[in-house]
């Protein structure tokens, strides 16, 4: 009876072992989802202090990868009370009407340069658009950082599409940089 089980035992260890995603949490505390654009030709930088994300990471079969973002727009700061609230009204996110921005991957692949790339579908008040995200993981065992980058048109969103808000740039860079702890 033992032999059988030490057979037995033996060959379970030479089954494949299916892999799954192993999941992330997001530390807030030492994470970030920042923004860059140009007003009358100068830069600014914002932030947007509250956003939650479920990340789901399989270093052996990126298929199995998911990002589901969730971001407080309420929560956006430039560092300027006036453009903050400028882009809290109607014109620009609207969050009391539109309080948050939703971004889900649908898939993952290599891009041109040869990184990872996420896409996906983000949602900005009631528009949802395909995004492409570059990705890059480290992970260090139970931690790692993941760096998000991708450049948004606003107009794609109707965020200033009149023409009073002529004198800022249209092409907003997105950074989104996640220290994560394995679940």
């Amino acid at each position: 009876m033992n032999r059988h089980l030490l057979i037995l035992s033996s060959l379970c260890t030479l089954l494949p072992i299916t892999a799954s995603a192993r999941d992330w949490q997001v530390d807030t505390t030492k994470s970030s989802l920042t923004f860059k654009d140009t007003y009358q030709n100068g830069p600014f930088e914002g932030k947007f202090k509250k956003f939650d994300a479920v990340i789901k990471l399989d270093d052996s079969d990126v298929s199995k990868d998911s990002f589901d973002v969730k971001v407080d727009i309420a929560s956006l700061d430039t560092g300027s009370s006036e453009r903050d609230d400028t882009l809290r009204t109607p014109d620009f996110f609207d969050p009391a009407k539109y309080p948050q921005a939703h971004f889900v991957t649908e898939s993952f692949g290599k891009g041109a340069d040869g990184g990872l790339e996420a896409k996906g579908q983000l949602t900005i008040r009631t528009t949802t658009k395909p995004v492409t995200l570059k990705v890059k993981f480290v992970a260090n065992g139970d931690s790692g950082t993941l760096d998000v980058d991708t450049t948004l048109n606003r107009l794609d969103f109707g965020l200033g599409s009149g023409s009073d808000w002529a004198d800022i740039g249209k092409d907003v860079a997105v950074h989104g940089h996640l220290v994560l702890t394995a679940k």
